[in-house]
């Protein structure tokens, strides 16, 4: 079951949710998360109990301190609470690691949550290998099965059959509860998937701006993700046949995905520059 901390009456919250494991390539929907959490402030105010659904021999326990004042933390899913946001509405944060067992009880657990919090809307975050280059901007995928929720965002339904994860799970669980829901999955380079991709991270966060209509810090991740493009850069160049594939990437997506330059999304991004400048203060 789900032990909770006192949580206050919520102010219409939405829910934003990302699991380590499967759904979590290049470490872009739980980085994404984290930084929203330590973003907004977010203090914890429940977990899921960890004996009931992870195997501690995949998932272990984590021992830290001194001697005298040792402590183990447990491997588990938390959620945190988000109250100073620009949203002018109250956030659940979902910190989740893909379950062990027992997906169904897990997905139960927290859609009680949300049914017990009145959640609005859910939003889950993801990241998958794709065979996109580094070099360009990291492609980011939103699809809902609600109509209204389509037509509100302009989305379509995800088409996807095969093997799914806990994203998957919750994001069905939703929509047979007529729970509102955007599943934004981000595409990281197979070929640099090994570590963390702040610059896919940093697609998430910008396309999460524009679903919420809101503007939302980026802290360094712009450099981060300059860096880590730096560095994929000179794995590239160490290789031929790296450099070559990413070559005929770069090719095929400017090919088939030409930059949109109309005039509605020229205003949009114009719009979305002086909001981020009056932020700064500039």
């Amino acid at each position: 079951m789900i032990e909770f901390e006192d949580v206050p009456l919520l102010r219409d919250p939405i829910m934003i949710a990302a699991f380590e494991g499967w759904n979590d390539a290049g470490e872009t929907a739980t980085a994404t998360l984290a930084h929203l959490i330590g973003l907004w402030g977010a203090e914890p105010i429940a977990a899921l109990d960890p004996e009931l659904y992870y195997d501690f021999q995949v998932n272990r326990p984590r021992i830290t301190g001194d001697a005298g004042s040792r402590e183990i933390t447990w491997p588990t899913t938390r959620i945190f609470l988000a109250r100073d946001t620009p949203l002018d509405r109250d956030v659940l944060l979902v910190h989740g690691i893909e379950p062990s067992m027992r997906w169904a009880g897990f997905t139960n657990e927290l859609m009680r949550l949300i049914h017990d919090t009145d959640v609005a809307m859910l939003i889950t975050l993801g990241g998958l290998l794709a065979d996109v280059p580094h070099t360009r901007p990291i492609p980011v995928t939103v699809t809902s099965d609600h109509a209204e929720t389509q037509q509100r965002y302009n989305l379509e339904p995800s088409r996807y059959e095969g093997p799914t994860g806990i994203v998957g799970v919750l994001t069905e669980a939703s929509y047979r509860a007529d729970i509102p829901s955007l599943s934004c999955w981000a595409a990281v380079p197979h070929y640099a998937g090994g570590s963390p991709s702040p610059k896919a991270s940093l697609a998430l966060l910008t396309r999460l701006e524009e679903l919420l209509d809101t503007l939302i810090g980026h802290a360094d991740l712009a450099d981060q993700a300059r860096a880590w493009e730096h560095g994929v850069d000179e794995l590239a160049a160490s290789d031929d046949e790296v450099a070559e594939y990413v070559h005929s990437l770069e090719e095929a997506q400017d090919t088939t995905e030409l930059p949109e330059a109309s005039g509605d999304a020229i205003a949009r991004e114009f719009e979305k520059y002086l909001r981020r400048r009056q932020e700064d203060g500039d």
